[in-house]
Order: structure tokens, then sequence, then C-alpha cells
């Protein structure tokens, strides 16, 4: 087994990886049969973008604070736990962003594509899926698309829907919807493509965001869809994988 090792630039994280590396060694990501990721959240998602043209599977493990898309940290038998690891495949969203300078932008989201206010009224968006305008202006803070895997994160903070992971769906949520009324989003085929157009730009910006990461200022319009093509493949201890992680969620 070749380990690819890879670490958030946290004091704890870079601790965790001179010790790991000197115990089993260390690979380039390209060489490797598996990436070990060492870090929170954020970091694992990090590596999944980083290596998404790579068909090697992550297993994260935790140095940092949530860390539900990672593993619990353990430096003993680390090959053994890594064969017995089971494997969760993820497709990323892909965001179109068109500004009001003519650009269009590109980027990919692991958990979730959101649409957020970027003055001080709300923003008025046109949704419209598959390309039948399904409700005409949405008066809110802003709206975002989540994945299954991404629904425990800003998704639930926003009161989306929790979504087991094999499911194929996806979620559009509202933030503090003013019009109409206390709108809490809906539930869409994973095959949708979802597009928000913008009214009253100039008066109302927003700005678009992948996994807080690619964020676009001042768009007029954002097309979000699956992208079957791409398949994150992150790896979990038995018994601790995602559908057992969302289903837990909901008992908390």
């Amino acid at each position: 087994m070749r380990i690819a090792f890879v670490a958030s630039e946290t004091e704890t994280a870079q601790a965790a990886l001179t010790r790991l590396t000197g115990r089993y060694g260390q690979c380039p990501a390209p060489d490797g049969t598996v990436i070990v990721a060492l870090g929170g959240d954020g970091f694992m998602l990090q590596t999944l973008h980083a290596t998404e043209h790579l068909d090697i599977p992550v297993y994260g493990m935790n140095c940092g604070t949530i860390g539900f898309l990672m593993n619990e940290y353990d430096e003993e038998a680390l090959p053994e736990r890594l064969a017995a690891a089971e494997e969760e495949v993820i497709n990323p969203l892909v965001m179109r962003a068109g500004d009001r300078v003519g650009g269009v932008q590109t980027a990919l989201a692991v958990n979730e594509v959101s649409l957020l206010r970027a003055g001080p009224q709300a923003a008025k968006l046109r949704i419209t899926v598959d390309g039948r305008v399904r409700m005409e202006e949405l008066v809110c803070d802003g709206a975002l698309v989540s994945t299954p895997a991404g629904s425990t994160a800003y998704n639930y903070s926003a009161h989306g829907p929790i979504l087991p992971i094999g499911s194929d769906v996806l979620a559009v949520t509202a933030m503090a919807a003013f019009r109409p009324r206390r709108w809490r989003g809906a539930i869409l085929p994973k095959s949708a493509t979802v597009r928000f157009d913008v009214l009253e730009a100039s008066k109302r910006p927003v700005m678009c965001d992948a996994d807080s990461r690619n964020s676009v200022r001042d768009v007029l319009w954002v097309e979000i869809r699956s992208e079957a093509a791409i398949r994150h493949r992150i790896l979990f201890d038995p018994g601790h994988g995602l559908e057992e992680r969302l289903t837990r969620e909901q008992f908390v």
C-alpha cells in the first residue's frame, strides 16, 4: 500500500504529518494507492478538489474541529484500517456564473453552491429548473443548492433537509426567505439543472460561492448541476460512513 499523506498548515496537522510519514513512508499523490488527509473538513474539501483528476480514494483523519468528513485520528495499524475502510462515491456540483461585466466563471463544489446578497437589501431571485420557471421571485438573504454530502453543512444551518447519502437528489434551500413567506425550499432530482437569475442586480447585488472557495461577485445568473463525470472517492472506517453519520445527525 502506497500512502500519500497531505496535511493542513495547522501545527497539529503538521506534527501528525511528520510522525506518520516517519512511520509509514511517503509517496507523491499520483503514485499512491490512497491519499490520507490530515486536518478538518475544510482541508478535506480542499484535498478532494486538488485531487479530483486522480482516481485515488481519500481517507481523512481529523486534526481539526468537527471532522464530519474525517475519521478518528489514530496512528496505530493505519494500513489495516485503510484496507478495511468502506468507500463512498460523491459527485460534485458544477457552477457556472455570469457576472455584470460579461464574464462566465466555472467552479466545482462537493458540498454546496450558495448565492448571497452582497448589499444592504435582500436579493431577488428567479428560480428555473430544467428550463422551466418554478418561482418568479424569491426575496431572501440568499439561496443554495446542496449535495447529500453537504446537506449537514451550510444547508442544515439554513434549515434545509438532511439528504441520505445514497439518494439521487439535491436540496434547494433559501436563507431568510421573506417572500414567499417561510418558503423552505425544494428537493429535486440529481439530474436537474437549477438556474438562478438575479433580479434588480444593480440595486440588489448578489455574489455566489462554491464550497466557500470560489467566489464570484456581481452575478447576473448562476446555473448549477451535478457532474456525474467526476467521482470523489472517500474512505470511512466500517460502521462510521456518511450514511451512518447523516442518520445519527438527525437524532442528536
